[in-house]
């Protein structure tokens, strides 16, 4: 196997052109706050280009709204909103506030990070009395368009270099799993899942929507290869147009089921 990828960057732009479609689990995910929930504290973990944690600080103009983020690009972004949130450069894995946390909220990040069975404990245990855990992840596992990626990845002369991304993101545990970790910390875990069925436009728009975040492991694992890169995405463009044909119209509709937590500290 040649060398391992480098970190993926993420761009901004290619996640926003499906902004529309991405932003309605985050926005079910923040109608299912606690009504009586008045933060002085909010940490964003996963903040991507600053969208959620704005409207936190809307919502909430009295808190400390932070948002934190790995990748540079994404916090250039953060960078240019007005609404005062402090924006932070840092991994979930190491991160520690120095005090307890009101509202933690984490979509569609935590599922990118390792050893879920330590993370979510450790992260109820910063939230302060009465602090909430408010999580939305992918459930990738078993989903066509996933499915399609492996199969590609697999055949062809890019195959050496993407093995080790076959389970990139990394399968989530059980709903009960996580009811499990936090429950003896939170005296309240609210847990549902949801599948959208996202009605997508332009060319190639499954490919265009996983080259915006579930691909960017295999795009840096090709990123000195540009002739093995566009040969690996057209074949794959070409077995996702299969898999999810445009419909009437010239859409092309793609099912994405999601898992939520809200979990509230006694």
């Amino acid at each position: 196997m040649t060398a391992a990828p480098r970190d993926p960057s993420w761009d901004p732009d290619q996640y926003d052109r499906f902004e529309a479609e991405r932003d309605r689990a985050a926005l079910d995910l923040l109608v299912r706050l606690p009504p009586d929930l008045e933060p002085r504290t909010v940490h964003d973990l996963g903040c991507g280009t600053g969208r959620h944690a704005a409207l936190l600080k809307r919502r909430w103009p009295g808190a400390e709204v932070r948002g934190l983020d790995r990748d540079p690009a994404m916090l250039d972004a953060c960078r240019s909103r007005p609404e005062g949130v402090i924006w932070e450069q840092g991994d979930v894995a190491d991160w520690s506030p120095d005090r307890p946390v009101d509202l933690i909220f984490a979509n569609a990040s935590l599922h990118w990070a390792p050893d879920h069975a330590a993370l979510f404990p450790r992260l109820a245990r910063r939230l302060s009395r009465g602090g909430v855990l408010a999580v939305q992840m992918p459930i990738q596992a078993g989903t066509r368009h996933h499915q399609v990626v492996a199969e590609v990845a697999a055949d062809g002369p890019w195959a050496g270099r993407l093995a080790r991304l076959a389970r990139v993101p990394r399968p989530l545990l059980t709903a009960e799993a996580y009811h499990d970790l936090l429950s003896p910390t939170c005296g309240e875990v609210d847990l549902w899942s949801t599948t959208y069925l996202h009605e997508i436009h332009g060319p190639d728009p499954v490919l265009e929507w996983l080259k915006g975040a579930g691909l960017r492991p295999h795009l840096a694992a090709l990123a000195d290869d540009p002739r093995l890169t566009r040969d690996f995405l057209s074949r794959l463009g070409a077995a996702l147009s299969d898999a999810f044909p445009a419909r009437a119209g010239g859409a092309a509709l793609l099912p994405f089921p999601r898992l939520f937590l809200v979990a509230r500290r006694g």
